[in-house]
């Protein structure tokens, strides 16, 4: 693979983005923010940008400015928008974010570069034929969930493409479990890390394998948190302690553009 080249207004792109990323309500850390918009930016595959998972826009938006400034084509915003986990369905049953996601787009003026999807991934992936270059997973955080996104838009990920996931970190039994199981431990990746709850890797078919004790040493310390997120629940006491100390081990501190392309470009950093 060649060397992953950073366009020279990288910073200047991912300072605006985040300005109107970070008034949309939401979850995504302003790290984690910058690496979506690295990777949107200068991950070396051809194909479609595929976010499943949208709320109300947050990191559409962020992914959306950084597609518009470097023609990168339409964000493909996969949300049935009725989350159990984070609308009031009790107080409301027709609860839905779907509104305040196209007025978001709207207001931050990248609704053209939106192709929304009110839908279930699985609904999505069921027709889908183009090759993605980066896919986003920041859907329904079960393990089944987690693996019918993943299992659904996988296939047409292109060789060098990435693929990230939100809240491997946190208290799901999904995001974790499909990262170890179905990246770390698969030949087909290549470099792979973590910025806070976000887990990332490349699609590395061809020679995947020279990363393998790179991604080894991730799955040491990341396949401990499985048993402690394995039913959902909320943890408590000496157990969410422990979690916390295991957690700890993880490496997940910010990535710069730099340092992201060096770890893609070497099997030694990581």
């Amino acid at each position: 693979m060649a060397a992953i080249e950073i366009p020279t207004d990288l910073d200047a792109v991912l300072d605006a983005a985040w300005a109107a990323a970070r008034k949309v309500p939401g979850y995504l850390m302003e790290d984690e923010a910058r690496l979506l918009g690295t990777i949107a930016a200068c991950v070396p595959a051809s194909g479609a940008i595929v976010e499943i998972g949208s709320f109300k826009g947050k990191s559409t938006v962020m992914l959306a400015k950084v597609a518009e400034h470097y023609g990168l084509g339409s964000i493909v915003a996969i949300d049935p928008h009725n989350s159990p986990e984070l609308l009031d369905h009790q107080v409301d049953p027709a609860a839905s974010s779907y509104k305040d996601f196209l007025r978001n787009i709207e207001t931050a003026g990248i609704a053209s570069q939106v192709e929304p999807h009110r839908a279930y991934s699985k609904d999505v992936s069921a027709g889908w034929n183009q090759p993605i270059r980066f896919l986003w997973i920041d859907g329904d955080h079960t393990y089944q969930g987690a693996k019918t996104d993943f299992d659904g838009f996988f296939p047409h990920v292109s060789p060098n493409g990435v693929v990230a996931i939100h809240d491997t970190l946190n208290v799901f039994s999904g995001p974790i479990r499909v990262f170890v199981e179905d990246i770390l431990r698969s030949n087909q990746f290549g470099a792979a890390g973590f910025c806070h709850s976000i887990a990332w890797s490349q699609f590395r078919p061809q020679d995947g394998c020279q990363f393998q004790e790179q991604r080894a040493r991730l799955e040491r310390v990341a396949a401990p948190l499985i048993p402690f997120v394995k039913d959902d629940k909320e943890l408590h006491g000496l157990t969410k302690l422990l979690f916390k100390l295991t957690r700890s081990r993880v490496p997940r501190s910010a990535v710069s553009p730099s340092k992201w392309a060096s770890m893609l470009n070497s099997p030694d950093k990581g």
